[in-house]
């Protein structure tokens, strides 16, 4: 017979054969022991993880006369007939190559005739995500009015993309990725089996690199074992998988947290030269800062000895990096990992990564002078209005004090220069405005505020939006100079790119003072025909309509733009 793949000779035959899936596999067990089968389910999980050789275990074990605990007995001729691919009323069928209607609607005509030699006739669909939007809804009318003695378990990498009206007709699983101590021990007892040598550094190589797939990891070990003569050494497996050893990683990571640019770039060389793959290298020291951070955080959630590293090294580094820098380091990493995935240059990217990740600090970026300047300004300026507010409260309210005091606090307001209001800008955009826009704007307003300068963030919290549409906004302010402050400078800009970065929309911003904003909205109905502009009167209707009907419409307008609480009806 001619040589077969490990994961298909060590494929599961039994739900104690697939591992790590314990949850899913009691509960499949459960329901046949109580016979509680369902009509549909869904397996759906990422790949190698044991989708469809839980599909054949549990076609087998409903339609074994000889099952024990919901297992099936591998034994009987149905079960050698659904082992080997040959019974009749037990159909795989590969969605990526079966998508159309026509096929669907084979399987809906042939389902309704009942099984020839099984209990259950079964359909497993591989890859279900796979079928057009027709074949959907004609699987969906089958699943709707299920035949008797008829299941469908649907395989799936990619839930996602499974039509709602099909989920809500199956039993769901989620099979999770196979956690690397799982995969080293299922290699192991292969191993074991076989009679072969084997490193077990080399096999945590294999686990690490199958990323949580089993199928992965068996391929992974078959090519190690054809290359090194069914002897499993550490070198090969890293050469195989284009790892990077420990060592290596390890001398690397200090010479880049010790700023020891040129060391680095001379190990990298060295690392490069062995024919290491760049992508896998950065994943492995992805990895391998993870490993750092949670020791660091607390010794007792790494597993050191499936590390390949001692826990002196670990001490050590722990010592070396803080936190913060590893963050950054692993922000480097991520975003050089994204540009690399199409160049045919990876040596570069990752000379380019070396430099970068030894120049990183965990210092905190400082606000430039300017910035901090003029924010120690707005500070003392906003501590003396609040010094003002204490003063003015304490004095006892006698009118002729201050009768006296209004002019010279008018001189005083009077040596702010006068901020120009753009009306026509706000006008544009009080014809857009709606209750809604700003309601949603009032929302957002303190995530704006967060993205803000801090020195510009002082100056906005003093202020409030008092109207918005689609295209713009209108903010008012309670004090005159921090308007005139917010006026000159670019914090209108600031709080646009803001709401675009939250909404995905630019918005024109415009600042108004909070005592002429009554008067400029009044402005605005009467300039848009809604008051007469002199008698303060509604118009008459040119058409003569009733006058209910002009009352009923300004004020729906007027309601519109600025809320029924801000509107207050009066009759003159």
């Amino acid at each position: 017979m001619s040589y077969q793949a490990l994961y298909r000779v060590w494929r599961p035959q039994r739900f104690a054969d697939v591992v790590g899936q314990e949850v899913i596999t009691q509960t499949l067990k459960n329901a046949i022991i109580t016979n509680q089968i369902s009509h549909a389910y869904l397996f759906a999980g990422p790949r190698g993880t044991g989708k469809t050789s839980a599909a054949k275990i549990f076609a087998k074990a409903v339609n074994c006369h000889h099952q024990k605990d919901g297992e099936p007995c591998n034994e009987c001729e149905t079960c050698k007939a659904i082992t080997a691919g040959t019974l009749n009323d037990v159909i795989e069928i590969d969605a990526a190559s079966n998508n159309g209607v026509e096929e669907i609607r084979d399987i809906r005509d042939k389902a309704k005739y009942a099984p020839t030699q099984a209990d259950y006739k079964v359909y497993i669909i591989d890859e279900v995500h796979m079928l057009s939007t027709g074949a959907f809804n004609a699987l969906l009318k089958t699943l709707e009015e299920p035949p008797a003695n008829v299941i469908f378990i649907l395989a799936t990498t990619e839930p996602h993309k499974i039509p709602l009206t099909i989920l809500s007709r199956v039993q769901r699983f989620d099979f999770h990725r196979i956690s690397a101590q799982d995969t080293f021990e299922r290699m192991k007892y292969i191993l074991d089996q076989k009679g072969f040598q084997y490193e077990e550094k080399a096999l945590w190589v294999i686990a690490n690199a199958a990323e949580g797939g089993m199928r992965d990891a068996l391929s992974i070990l078959d090519q190690v074992l054809s290359f090194s003569d069914d002897n499993v050494k550490l070198d090969d497996a890293l050469l195989v998988t284009g790892s990077v050893t420990k060592q290596l990683l390890l001398t690397y990571f200090k010479q880049v947290v010790q700023h020891q640019g040129p060391e680095a770039l001379k190990t990298m060389g060295q690392i490069l030269g062995q024919g290491k793959d760049g992508q896998r290298f950065i994943e492995d020291l992805i990895s391998f800062i993870r490993d750092i951070l949670l020791y660091q955080e607390s010794p007792e959630l790494l597993s050191v000895e499936t590390t390949g590293l001692q826990t002196s090294d670990f001490d050590e580094l722990s010592q070396l990096a803080s936190a913060q820098l590893m963050y950054q380091m692993i922000d480097i990493l991520n975003q050089i990992q994204d540009e690399m995935r199409f160049t045919t240059h990876p040596d570069v990217y990752l000379e380019v990564l070396t430099i970068r990740l030894s120049q990183a600090t965990d210092q905190q970026p400082q606000v430039d002078q300017a910035s901090q300047k003029e924010m120690d300004q707005l500070r003392g300026q906003v501590q003396e209005l609040q010094q003002l507010i204490q003063k003015l409260q304490s004095q006892p309210a006698a009118a002729p004090v201050s009768a006296k005091k209004t002019p010279r606090r008018q001189a005083d307001t009077s040596k702010t220069p006068p901020v120009r209001i753009n009306l026509e800008q706000v006008y544009q955009i009080l014809d857009h405005a709606t209750k809604q826009d700003l309601v949603d704007l009032q929302d957002m307003w303190p995530d704006i505020l967060n993205m803000l300068n801090p020195a510009y963030r002082s100056l906005i919290e003093l202020s409030k939006p008092v109207a918005a549409s689609p295209d713009g906004v209108v903010v008012s302010f309670d004090n005159g100079f921090l308007l005139q402050k917010a006026s000159v400078g670019n914090l209108a800009d600031d709080i646009n790119q803001g709401m675009e970065k939250i909404t995905g929309s630019e918005r024109h911003v415009t600042f108004v003072p909070s005592a002429k904003w009554p008067q400029i909205r009044h402005d605005f109905l009467a300039d848009r025909g809604y008051f007469d502009h002199h008698q303060d009167k509604k118009v008459a209707d040119p058409i003569k309509q009733p006058q209910e009907k002009a009352h009923e419409q300004i004020v729906s307008q007027a309601q519109k733009m600025f809320g029924t609480d801000d509107v207050e009806i009066k009759d003159d």
